[in-house]
């Protein structure tokens, strides 16, 4: 069987290094539970959200204006 191998960032440990931080964790989390209870709405329209994909965006969105160490966006093709 191949072995696979884990590409590192500059690490010279091996340790794989966090994409997101707690805080962005927790505002994704907190925009779940939103989400469950139906009161998550959202922003231009003020429709409320149904999907999961749609809150964990909504999460990470706000953790990116917070400050939260969240990689950029994807473009969207």
């Amino acid at each position: 069987m191949p072995v696979k191998k884990t590409r590192t960032t500059g690490n010279t440990t091996g340790k794989k290094t966090r994409r997101y931080g707690k805080a962005a964790a927790t505002k994704v989390e907190a925009a779940m539970k939103e989400k469950k209870r139906g009161t998550l709405r959202s922003g231009r329209s003020g429709k409320k959200v149904t999907s999961r994909k749609q809150a964990v965006a909504i999460g990470l969105s706000q953790a990116r204006r917070s400050g939260a160490k969240v990689p950029k966006k994807r473009k969207s093709a």
